[in-house]
């Protein structure tokens, strides 16, 4: 397989964290939010092996999300510096707007915008997402389609990467690595990394996501992973919803950054921080307990709650 030069970068810190918010555990994170300036976290390292199987070819990457998409803002950039085409397809009408979708058409992503229902339909394991080509554009592309969050089997492999990664700088397997979930992919690529040791904690940031279960076995399947069941998956944290950030939460998220120097946002990463609070502080996590934290990046998606 071809190297993209995208992809030949330093790895990510990993740094002890010190905070009045998580009593007396032990914790560290890893510091994904700095692995690439532009191409942002867990998004990076999903994106990292589908695209250098492309390397070859000059494809035209086709995507979905929601307008303030972390994965969608990530693969724009990645595109622009493959120096590849991009189509994005985009839940909402014709007229939304954001500052992410603002930066895919500067980047050059043809967006195009589809109902709620065509969305859900493009979740489908079928080429439904062929019907929103904007033909008269990209006659005769040699289309790849990149599904919602880059949540492919493929995506799974980059993810393992950082498990080793971090255990090398902090020179120990922890007890738990905690992340944030919302398709399954960065926690199955965790379950992979960890090869049956210690425990994955997925931190679940929309409601009633128990299928998660179901997507995170069929994933690890399809990389032709074992069917590793280390891990947890917490659905009682979600704060009200996928992109919902209630004021106790925001509050939190503005306290910890200003604290800890360490930015985080209320969709994901401050959900998990939140969550690991909650659970030190009610004695659930006892002292001692030594905890890995993914940053998995997507600061970009904040400017939705300026």
């Amino acid at each position: 397989m071809s190297a993209l030069p995208l992809f030949n970068f330093p790895a990510s810190p990993c740094q002890r964290l010190e905070s009045r918010f998580f009593a007396d555990l032990e914790v560290w994170i890893k510091r994904d939010d700095l692995l690439h300036q532009q191409v942002s976290g867990n998004k990076f390292r999903k994106l990292k092996y589908p695209l250098q199987a492309l390397a070859a070819r000059s494809p035209c990457l086709v995507t979905m999300g929601g307008p303030w998409s972390n994965h969608l803002h990530a693969t724009a950039h990645a595109a622009a510096l493959l120096g590849w085409r991009a189509i994005g397809l985009v839940r909402g009408a014709p007229e939304v707007q954001s500052a992410t979708l603002d930066d895919c058409r500067r980047l050059g992503m043809h967006i195009v915008c589809v109902t709620r229902e065509e969305y859900r339909q493009l979740r489908q394991p079928d080429d439904r997402w062929r019907q929103h080509l904007p033909a008269p554009y990209f006659a005769g592309a040699d289309y790849v389609w990149l599904p919602e969050g880059g949540s492919s089997a493929a995506a799974l492999h980059g993810i393992a990467e950082l498990v080793d990664e971090a255990i090398d700088q902090i020179r120990f397997i922890p007890d738990s690595i905690v992340l944030a979930c919302g398709t399954g992919a960065t926690l199955a690529g965790v379950l992979a990394g960890l090869r049956g040791r210690s425990q994955a904690v997925g931190i679940a940031v929309l409601k009633n996501a128990d299928y998660l279960h179901a997507d995170i076995s069929r994933l690890l399947q399809q990389a032709t992973y074992p069917a590793h069941t280390n891990y947890q998956l917490l659905t009682g944290y979600h704060q009200g919803g996928y992109g919902k950030a209630p004021p106790a939460l925001r509050q939190f998220c503005s306290e910890f950054s200003q604290e800890t120097g360490i930015a985080i946002e209320p969709v994901y990463t401050g959900k998990v921080f939140y969550a690991l609070m909650q659970m030190a502080q009610s004695g659930e996590w006892r002292g001692g307990r030594r905890v890995l934290v993914l940053h998995t990046g997507g600061l970009q998606g904040a400017r939705g709650f300026a």
